[in-house]
């Protein structure tokens, strides 16, 4: 079974996702629904995330970041990447 299965995603979020309690907020959604990775501001304005976990729980995640209050995501570019051995999220 295919969805069962561990995804690592590379994400870089834009719009108003910085200074806006981004981190912290993806920090406890991970936490959450037991994901795991790390996420970190850019110089540009974005922000940077690896997130690793079930594929359900990542687009839960997302959705969650797109509900929450004072983040404005215009953006979302988005890959595939090797899992790897990981036991939490931080912020970078």
């Amino acid at each position: 079974m295919k969805e069962d299965r561990n995804i690592r995603k590379h994400i870089y979020f834009s719009g108003m996702v910085q200074g806006v309690g981004f981190r912290y907020r993806s920090h406890y959604i991970a936490q959450s629904l037991g994901l795991t990775g790390w996420v970190s501001n850019l110089w540009d304005g974005r922000v940077e995330m690896e997130v690793q976990g079930k594929a359900e729980a990542i687009e839960k995640m997302i959705e969650q970041l797109f509900q929450a209050r004072f983040i404005q995501i215009d953006n979302i570019e988005a890959k595939e990447i090797p899992v790897q051995p990981e036991g939490s999220f931080s912020i970078k």
